[in-house]
């Protein structure tokens, strides 16, 4: 065990050892787990991955990666197609982040993702948790990869508590260090495993903890499964949020050829000062642009000046 976490003794079964063996019989076959998915694939994965779950990710991480193969490829085109490409995944700041990554691994790296922790960290739009996620799983590397899954995983099985803080912390990253094995190749694999452990049985609501590997060790079962000591998270809504509203107009201007008129987009949305509001945080992220006087655009589709 690479350190003793507090309250278990330092002799105990590596927790590790645990969740790899049952990560062995149940890991599910994902094609960016396969080695010919390789960096860029791993990167394009941990981006999409973001807030969306695994089975809306297969099919358009599939279509991407055919498309564009390696990051010279996607930076060889318009933000606009990154845009469009991405669908309905949800959250599309996150494929101008991919194509404004794919950019500088070309103009840094000579079209491959870069192996250093710190230049991944470098690239624009990469954060902390994709940085260390690819450094790990596209590299197999030894570094703590805290996800939403594993904060909890960690928050219960070994603080004994319902849930982790919102955010996460160097104590976080510190805790799931001392977690992992001391071989990069070993450590980088249980780092998966600890993802997959808390997406697939230590989950929000409901937790399966009867099919849990560590149930014997889990401080939060030992203590009686003690509920969370805040309110309850409740899920953001969608329906009538400007962000259902930016869907909507950033999907006329997917499905659009070139510019579109404003007239279309006003028959999106019949609050004008919502759509309107909506329209202007498209415009100031980047996903859209003005094209010419009562017209709108993705990114690349024309020659647009920025509105006034």
């Amino acid at each position: 065990m690479a350190g003793a976490v507090a309250g278990w003794a330092v002799d105990e079964r590596p927790f590790a050892d645990d969740v790899l063996e049952w990560y062995g019989l149940v890991a599910r076959d994902l094609p960016w787990r396969r080695p010919e998915a390789g960096p860029w694939g791993v990167l394009v994965s941990e981006v999409m991955l973001q807030q969306t779950p695994v089975n809306r990710v297969l099919p358009v991480w599939e279509s991407w990666l055919t498309r564009w193969p390696d990051p010279a490829a996607l930076a060889a085109e318009p933000a606009g197609e990154a845009v469009r490409m991405w669908g309905r995944l949800g959250y599309p700041r996150r494929a101008l982040r991919l194509h404004q990554a794919a950019a500088a691994i070309v103009e840094r790296h000579g079209g491959a993702v870069p192996d250093r922790l710190d230049d991944l960290l470098a690239l624009p739009g990469i954060g902390t948790y994709t940085a260390r996620a690819v450094a790990a799983f596209a590299f197999r590397q030894r570094h703590a990869v805290v996800d939403v899954n594993v904060r909890r995983l960690v928050a219960r099985a070994v603080e004994g508590t319902a849930e982790g803080p919102a955010a996460v912390s160097r104590r976080d990253l510190a805790t799931v260090e001392n977690l992992l094995p001391a071989d990069p190749e070993t450590a980088a694999r249980a780092s998966a495993a600890f993802m997959e452990l808390g997406a697939l049985v230590c989950v929000a609501r409901a937790p399966r903890c009867a099919g849990c590997p560590v149930r014997e060790r889990c401080a939060w079962l030992l203590a009686g499964s003690p509920p969370s000591d805040g309110p309850a998270r409740r899920p953001q809504g969608y329906a009538g949020t400007d962000r259902q509203v930016r869907g909507r107009l950033l999907a006329v201007l997917r499905d659009a050829d070139g510019p579109v008129d404003a007239e279309l987009l006003d028959a999106v949305w019949d609050e004008p000062v919502q759509r309107d509001r909506a329209l202007r945080g498209l415009l100031d992220d980047g996903l859209a642009v003005v094209a010419g006087p009562g017209g709108y655009a993705l990114p690349g589709d024309v020659t647009a000046r920025l509105p006034v």
